[in-house]
């Protein structure tokens, strides 16, 4: 199959492998995954084209959670991520056009936090960029929690009032297999980058917009405690990528 630039691309069980060219040269190589709501089919129009126009090769997958597994194979998201990551490593080590020492991971919305866990572990890594960087999930799905609470008639109203506290709420029961509210805020506290940052030892790129729904601040908390070589780039609405 070819992409809609022209360049060569497969198909795999739960991504796509996008080759610059049909060369077989070794290429460094973006493995790339989105967030919490994300589908394999928008990873081709976020990473992938602009990186395939620039010489890289693009691995774009759903790890548990995401699109095709989720629907297809009613797998839920999980924190440690380094588990679904690695074998995407290990796929990639098998593909001659890859060049096995510049493979570098992106991670999207939540995959800010998946992403960052995973380079925590998986060592193979030359580069990880953190779009954007998430320090603990946890916060956003309590912080939800905290504001039904306050709210007369409880999170029912809130949701029949709010479309984004209705559809973080619904999607997260459903990507995480939470079967209400307090189940989901339970679930979402093994998702933290704390006692765990500081075990990236390649060099992370954090990226912050400036108007983050979810995770204001975290980005700059991520930083602070990674020890790897790092860089905090901002993103404004002024760009336009607020």
């Amino acid at each position: 199959m070819r992409s809609a630039d022209g360049r060569s691309q497969r198909r795999l069980d739960c991504g796509y492998l996008f080759l610059a060219d049909d060369s077989g040269t070794p290429r460094p190589t973006v493995l790339f995954h989105g967030g919490y709501d994300s589908t394999l089919e928008e990873d081709y129009f976020a990473p992938a084209a602009g990186a395939l126009r620039r010489g890289y090769n693009v691995i774009a997958f759903d790890g548990p959670g995401q699109g095709s597994t989720v629907r297809g194979q009613g797998l839920h998201f999980r924190p440690d991520w380094e588990a679904v990551v690695t074998p995407v490593v290990d796929f990639a080590l098998t593909v001659p056009a890859v060049d096995a020492e510049r493979l570098v991971l992106i991670g999207m919305s939540l995959g800010g936090y998946l992403a960052a866990r995973a380079a925590a572990f998986e060592h193979r890594l030359v580069a990880c960029v953190l779009y954007d960087g998430v320090y603990d999930f946890h916060e956003a799905v309590a912080a939800t929690a905290d504001r039904a609470a306050s709210t007369p008639g409880g999170m029912e109203t809130l949701m029949a009032q709010n479309t984004m506290v209705r559809w973080v709420v619904r999607n997260g029961r459903w990507t995480l297999g939470a079967s209400g509210i307090d189940e989901l805020v339970r679930a979402a506290e093994a998702y933290t980058m704390e006692g765990v940052a500081d075990r990236i030892t390649c060099p992370t790129l954090v990226l912050e917009a400036e108007n983050d729904q979810f995770s204001k601040g975290q980005p700059q908390r991520l930083l602070a405690e990674l020890t790897c070589e790092k860089e905090l780039i901002s993103v404004r609405e002024d760009e336009p990528a607020g």
